[in-house]
C-alpha cells in the first residue's frame, strides 16, 4: 500500500475513438477504454496503477475530452517524456495530451463541475463520416429541435432518460445548456450539465428528434419528462455520433 505521506496525484487529459470498446469501465472478457490504459500507465511507471476515470461512457461512445487520476510515490520530473512514453504504448485510437500534477484529493470524476456533449447527426450520405455519426433520413426542424431543447431547463429529474435497471443515488441533473445547430450537412446536439445519468443523451437525442420530425410535440415531451418513466421516451440513438467533448474542474485543483 502506498505511503500516504508520499503520494503525489496526477490528471491526465486524454481522447479515444470508443468504436472498438465496450465503454471505458473494466468489464469481464471485454475490451474498454480503462483497461488498456491502465496496463499502458502500469508499465511505463513500473507497478500496478488502476485508474479512476472522469466518467462511464457507454460502449461506442468516443471522447473528445477525457481526464483520468492516478497516484505515484514520487514527483514525475519530465511529463512530456512520459506523455511520449505512454502513446508509444497506447494503440491508436487511444491519445494522451497532457500530465497536470493536482491536489493530493483531487478527484478526475466527482470533482467535475460540468460535462458536455455532442452528437452528430449526417444529413447526407458520407463514407468519411459514417462510423463517427448517425445518417438520418427526413425532414428535420430545427426550430422545434430548439424549443424542445429550451424545455429540458425547466426541469431537474430526467428518470424518463435513465437506461433501465440502472441503480443511481438521484436521477437530478442540473442541464446549463442545450442547443440544436446546423453545420455543412451535419445536425450537431451540445449538452452541458454538471451530471449525466448512464444513456441520458442518447435518449434525449431520441426524444428531442421525435419532435423535430413532427411525431411529438412540446406537450407531449414535457408528459414524457414528467412521467419518469423510460419506455415513453424515445429511441436511444446509436452510440457512433455521440463524444464528450468538455469537462471543467475548479482551477485550485491544478498545482503549477
Amino acid at each position: 500500500m502506498m505511503d500516504q505521506k508520499n503520494r503525489y496525484r496526477y490528471f491526465i487529459r486524454l481522447a479515444y475513438n470508443g468504436g472498438r470498446y465496450h465503454g471505458w469501465q473494466i468489464q469481464d472478457n471485454a475490451l474498454t477504454v480503462q483497461a488498456v490504459v491502465n496496463d499502458a500507465v502500469s508499465k511505463i511507471f513500473g507497478q500496478q496503477i488502476n485508474v479512476t476515470g472522469c466518467g462511464r461512457t457507454d460502449t461506442g461512445v468516443h471522447a473528445r475530452e477525457f481526464y483520468i487520476h492516478f497516484d505515484l510515490p514520487y514527483v514525475i520530473q519530465d511529463k512530456d517524456m512520459h506523455l511520449n512514453k505512454l502513446n508509444g504504448f497506447l494503440p491508436k485510437n487511444i491519445s494522451m495530451f497532457q500530465m497536470i500534477p493536482v491536489t493530493e484529493n483531487a478527484h478526475a470524476r466527482f470533482d467535475a463541475t460540468s460535462r458536455t456533449y455532442q452528437y452528430f447527426i449526417s444529413r447526407k450520405k458520407d463514407p468519411f463520416n459514417q462510423d463517427f455519426s448517425w445518417f438520418v433520413h427526413g425532414e428535420i426542424d430545427v426550430d422545434k429541435l430548439n424549443k424542445a431543447a429550451n424545455i429540458l431547463f425547466g426541469y431537474s429529474d430526467f428518470t424518463s432518460f435513465l437506461k433501465t435497471n440502472t441503480d443511481t443515488l438521484t436521477n437530478n441533473c442540473k442541464i446549463k445548456f442545450a442547443r440544436w445547430e446546423e453545420k455543412d450537412n451535419m445536425l450537431v446536439f451540445t449538452i452541458t450539465a454538471d451530471r449525466f445519468l448512464r444513456n441520458m443523451v442518447r435518449a434525449i437525442v431520441g426524444t428531442l428528434l421525435d419532435v423535430g420530425r413532427g411525431k411529438n410535440d412540446l406537450a407531449g415531451l414535457r408528459k414524457i419528462i414528467e412521467s419518469k418513466n423510460r419506455s415513453n421516451a424515445g429511441y436511444s440513438v446509436p452510440a457512433k455520433g455521440l463524444f464528450l467533448t468538455k469537462v471543467e474542474y475548479p482551477q485550485n485543483l491544478f498545482l503549477k
